[in-house]
């Protein structure tokens, strides 16, 4: 715990610390490669990323590549394949990347995966269709309570944040619902409008970009979002739950310790600047600043929490 705390201290600090040094832009065209499909807030983040890092560099083109599947884990598997050449960057994303291997069904190990970059965490939502019956936290749980195992809730990814959070909310509720997973919230984001699914466990970006379609019920906030004022917190319901998904680069595990200290540079310059924040404000982004300097001890308080969460999911258990 005190090295998470350190690591977070850091990285409040670090736009301070990293103010005056000049930015390096790459020589060469950043192939950046996401593990989940177009539309979602890997998607969206990595637009943002692409927009600010064209008017940082303008000679450097932002080419996203696309190579989505098993939850992310299709990249993630073959992403120490790439050229180790300081231009080619992978989207990564926990808890994925620590349940996943735990579980056991994929073909890399959390050791495999190299960040050199956290830029934001999303927090939990809970949300159902605009035409849903339900129409606020009370009523969920009351349907919930009445149809054990009726109310299908999507998410993103097996064995995800979009998992782990469904799970955790069935059993600080004492419900149960079932949880259908997605290759990704843009795939899941038609079913869910549709009323295909009777609801998501997902994040913020995605309750505020289509607040007219969808209802939120609960957030995993310390407070309320300033975008979702009328979303009660899940504290303000009685469980102290805040987290989501974090996101962040990773890069071949043998990118040099320069390419890699570069790249976490760039990133956090891209991440502090002002018109990321605004960005990222309104799209429900909450900005962190996880470099190279604070990776080792974020990465262990983040593994361990995660770790001891897949066990009580029953992850890896035969």
């Amino acid at each position: 715990m005190l090295k998470f705390i350190g690591a977070i201290a850091l990285a409040a600090l670090a736009p301070l610390a990293f103010a005056q040094a000049p930015l390096q832009c790459p020589d060469k065209n950043v192939m950046y490669w996401q593990a989940f499909p177009p539309g979602g807030e890997s998607d969206l983040s990595a637009r943002h990323q692409q927009l600010v890092l064209k008017k940082k560099c303008a000679a450097v083109e932002t080419i996203i590549q696309y190579k989505a599947g098993a939850g992310g884990a299709l990249m993630w598997t073959q992403m120490n394949q790439l050229p180790a050449d300081g231009v080619n960057v992978v989207g990564i994303n926990l808890p994925h990347i620590v349940f996943q291997p735990i579980e056991g069904q994929v073909q890399y190990r959390t050791q495999d995966i190299t960040p050199v970059f956290w830029f934001h965490f999303t927090p939990d939502i809970l949300v159902v269709p605009a035409q849903s019956p339900i129409k606020n936290f009370k009523d969920f749980i009351e349907a919930a309570k009445k149809d054990p195992g009726k109310i299908s809730l999507g998410g993103s990814g097996q064995f995800s944040a979009n998992h782990a959070a469904h799970e955790r909310l069935d059993a600080a509720f004492g419900i149960k619902t079932l949880y259908v997973p997605f290759k990704g919230t843009g795939d899941m984001a038609t079913s869910v409008m549709g009323a295909q699914v009777d609801g998501a466990m997902t994040y913020t970006p995605f309750a505020i970009t289509n607040k007219e379609r969808i209802r939120p019920l609960a957030v995993a906030m310390d407070k309320r979002h300033p975008l979702l004022p009328d979303v009660p917190t899940f504290k303000e319901l009685g469980v102290d739950w805040v987290d989501g998904a974090y996101r962040g680069i990773g890069v071949p595990k043998s990118t040099s310790a320069a390419d890699r200290k570069k790249l976490s540079d760039l990133w956090r310059a891209l991440n502090t600047d002002a018109e990321m924040r605004d960005l990222a404000a309104k799209n429900g982004f909450e900005l962190i600043n996880i470099g190279v300097e604070e990776m080792d001890g974020f990465m262990a308080s983040k593994t361990k929490l995660y770790t001891e969460g897949a066990a009580r999911m029953g992850l890896g258990k035969k």
